[in-house]
């Protein structure tokens, strides 16, 4: 029998050792460092529609109000995730913590941040908000009280191997029941003016990036940022942004313990009805085990476990951008999540391109880079 083809995955290069056409991210100097993402804002015209499938999901519900919800991950008792009534379902905006409360008087001088009056929001602490280039809501928070939310682990007995095997005359029975959601891993945008979004956010936040995903020129068309904490280190990524089509949220990731909470928890999603999107499998680049669900609306939520953490002095790493690269096992990348080659997609192409925001060439070097399969042996 012949070998199977192996993926097209390209090893990592690190920045300092790019081949000559790779073109590196040239990061302007920083405003402020955030330290965390807060919270994500979503509107829903059902309210309660939306909340089941986020308690089933494994979020918490601190507080309800007439039109507005506030929910919580297990590690901290401040809100991860807001919900609020709307006419229409909409992804509002995020929310980014400072380790430095001084950072907010600069973004109010500097950046023409706008002083939160009263804030309420559960957790409390002083806020500002600007508007990014995609016309999101960004609120920049500190001084948040993250206290005590209590036990956050399940207990789990050790793991068996073929070189150490403790567990003897014991067995494995995870809850089956909803994955607990520790909290808020990272949002994910696609973008028309990559560039314009990029160095807005590693203008303001001083967002690193961990992994760069270039096209066949050269040019860096996703990048994985992470927040600059120094010697501490931090989530491989926690903004995530795509050069693409259009302007959208793609998805939003909240962490749970381990692979038996992936399991039960995507496993009591079913039985509850709700769609599943993609997994469970584990990704490349952060190397996440995960399990992508859809909320009632059709936005994409994603449980994950076991994911990389990298201090500040971490170098960035660059890939060729293809959607090998995306996981290392698990089912193929569904459909949805790469462009559809129909009327739509055509459309908005050559919208971008009569308005000069997208060029006929990295229109190409797009297509090119996505359309090669990324596992030949699945069908």
């Amino acid at each position: 029998m012949d070998e199977a083809p192996f993926p097209s995955i390209l090893p990592e290069c690190p920045e300092d050792r790019l081949p000559a056409f790779v073109q590196p991210v040239q990061r302007p100097p920083a405003l402020v460092n955030a330290d965390a993402l807060a919270f994500l804002i979503f509107e829903r015209p059902d309210l309660d529609r939306s909340a089941s499938f986020l308690l089933d999901f494994g979020l918490q519900l601190i507080r309800c109000d007439a039109d507005v919800m506030y929910f919580r991950g297990g590690a901290s008792p401040a809100c991860c995730y807001v919900l609020r009534r709307g006419k229409t379902a909409r992804f509002v905006g995020l929310g980014l913590e400072l380790a430095d409360p001084n950072g907010l008087d600069v973004l109010i001088q500097q950046a023409g941040a706008f002083p939160v009056d009263h804030f309420e929001m559960p957790g409390g602490g002083r806020a500002v908000r600007l508007t990014d280039p995609l016309g999101h809501e960004v609120w920049v928070l500190a001084g948040r009280d993250h206290g005590q939310a209590g036990p956050l682990l399940e207990s789990r007995p050790p793991v068996n191997t073929p070189v150490d095997s403790p567990r003897v005359n014991a067995t494995v029975r995870p809850r089956f029941g909803a994955a607990s959601v520790a909290k808020l891993g990272h949002v994910v945008f696609q973008a028309t003016d990559f560039n314009g979004l990029t160095n807005w956010y590693m203008r303001h936040f001083g967002l690193l990036p961990t992994d760069v995903l270039y096209l066949p020129d050269g040019s860096p068309n996703l990048i994985f940022f992470r927040f600059n904490r120094g010697g501490t280190p931090a989530d491989h990524h926690s903004i995530v942004i795509a050069g693409g089509l259009v302007n959208r949220y793609e998805h939003s990731a909240y962490e749970v313990q381990d692979l038996d909470a992936l399991g039960q928890g995507s496993q009591y999603l079913r039985a509850r009805g709700w769609q599943h999107a993609w997994g469970i499998g584990r990704h490349s680049l952060g190397s996440q085990l995960f399990d992508y669900w859809f909320d009632p609306y059709g936005a994409e939520h994603e449980h994950y476990a076991d994911g990389d953490l990298f201090t500040a002095d971490h170098a960035p790493r660059y890939s060729p951008m293809n959607a090998a690269g995306v996981w290392m096992w698990g089912d193929d990348v569904p459909p949805h999540m790469l462009p559809k080659p129909n009327l739509t997609t055509l459309w908005r192409a050559a919208g971008l391109l009569l308005r000069g925001k997208l060029s006929l060439v990295r229109l190409k070097l797009l297509g090119a880079a996505l359309s090669a399969p990324a596992r030949p042996w699945m069908k």
